[in-house]
Formats: structure tokens, C-alpha cells, sequence
């Protein structure tokens, strides 16, 4: 058969989503993160019968609180996930030093129980071995590939980044002309940028919009509801 053109090939592969995940879980999280805590903040402190200074600088300060304590916890969060690869990688690499022979009957196992027969999987085996023993030991043994490995500062930054997005979306409330009016307006500009964000996760990890959107929306909306009550709770208890 025609051997496939190597531009075409990469053109395939970034079809995939699989190299997304690190950084559009983070700013997923992110953006929601930012949407409903901010949004809740705001409505609690609203609720509370606080005035628009009072709800402005709220606003602010969840958004600026908010954006380092998710990224300084994403960092820390996929550094650990980076120092458990390197610590297996460093396992795979003693292992493959102190017995290559039997890490290769390994390998050659592992191709067998995926399908091949034992014969080409100790050729295949034996082949992974000349080119990059270890490479393929991390890949086919540990599940670990380079575009799926952990990758600290850009889940940070694409975290601190989409929290501060969302969150300034549901400021957009305070625009509105009377107090009643800008928690109203707030609820309903937050409910859309979830709706939003929902619809825009979803493409970019190529799946469905519904499930993912109807989730963002029932979580967002039972968290801005716990926040106004307890809002209210404290305000009626401190009078």
C-alpha cells in the first residue's frame, strides 16, 4: 500500500483532543471557578443588604484571590503529578540497567496480550529496544506519552488566566440600575457565560455540548443559591 504523507499524518493527529487535556482541564476549571465564585461572592455579600462599594470590592478581591489560589494549586497539584513520572521514569531506567533482558521479555509480554503473536511481539520488542528502550518501556508499560505529560506552569496560567476571564464576566452586573436589578442581572449574566462556557469546552474537546453545559448550570446554580441564603442567613442573624 501508499505510504501515507508524513504532513498528513500530523495534520491527523491534531485532530485528536488527547493533547488538550493538561491545559483544557485547568482552564475549564477555571473559567467555572471564576464564573460561580465570583458570581456567589457577589450575591452572598448582596444579600447580606451590603452596599455597592461593599459588593464591588468583593467582586474584585475573589477575583484577584481566586486567580493565584488556582493557579499556585495547579502548579502544585501537576508538579506532583511531574515528580511521580519522574520517578517512574528513573524506576523504568534502573530496572531496564539491571536487567534488560527480562525488561524485554516484559515488553514483548505486553505486545503479546495486546494481540500480536509472540514471535512479532518479541520482534517488535527487540526493535523498541535498538531505538529507545526506555521511551518505550514509559509508553507502553506506564501509559506515560509526551502529549499527555504533566506540565505545571501552563496548567497555572491557563487556570489563574480563565478564573480571571469568568470572573470578571458576572462584574458586569453591577451595571445595572437598582440594587434588586443588579443581583438579577448578575444571576442571569452568570448563568449565560456558564452556558457559554459549557459550549465551548465541549468543542474544544470535540464532545457533545448538552451533558457538559446542563452540568456547569446545575452546579453554578446550586452555588449561588447556597451563597444567597447563607448571605441572608448572617445578615437576619446579625440584626
Amino acid at each position: 500500500p501508499t505510504r501515507m504523507p508524513l504532513q498528513e499524518v500530523y495534520a491527523r493527529n491534531l485532530e485528536h483532543r488527547t493533547h488538550r487535556s493538561g491545559w483544557l482541564r485547568a482552564a475549564v476549571l477555571g473559567v467555572n471557578d471564576g464564573l460561580v465564585s465570583t458570581a456567589s461572592l457577589m450575591i452572598g455579600v448582596a444579600a447580606a443588604q451590603a452596599g455597592t462599594n461593599a459588593i464591588v470590592t468583593a467582586g474584585f478581591a475573589g477575583i484577584a484571590a481566586g486567580a493565584m489560589s488556582m493557579a499556585a494549586g495547579e502548579y502544585v497539584s501537576v508538579s506532583s503529578q511531574t515528580d511521580i513520572e519522574d520517578a517512574d521514569r528513573k524506576i523504568e531506567a534502573d530496572h531496564l540497567a539491571q536487567d534488560p533482558e527480562g525488561e524485554l521479555e516484559e515488553l514483548a509480554e505486553i505486545y503479546v496480550e495486546r494481540g500480536l503473536s509472540k514471535d512479532l511481539a518479541m520482534q517488535v520488542a527487540t526493535q523498541m529496544h535498538q531505538h529507545d528502550a526506555l521511551a518505550a518501556h514509559l509508553r507502553d508499560e506506564l501509559g506515560q506519552h509526551h502529549s499527555t505529560r504533566a506540565r505545571p506552569t501552563q496548567a497555572a496560567l491557563a487556570s489563574a488566566a480563565a478564573f480571571t476571564l469568568g470572573g470578571f464576566i458576572p462584574m458586569i452586573g453591577m451595571f445595572a440600575p437598582t440594587p434588586n436589578g443588579r443581583t438579577t442581572t448578575i444571576v442571569a449574566i452568570t448563568l449565560f457565560g456558564l452556558i457559554v462556557a459549557g459550549i465551548i469546552g465541549a468543542r474544544i474537546a470535540g464532545t457533545g455540548p448538552l451533558r457538559p453545559t446542563v452540568r456547569i448550570l446545575l452546579g453554578g446554580s446550586l452555588a449561588m443559591a447556597v451563597t444567597a441564603g447563607i448571605g441572608q442567613l448572617v445578615h437576619i442573624t446579625i440584626l
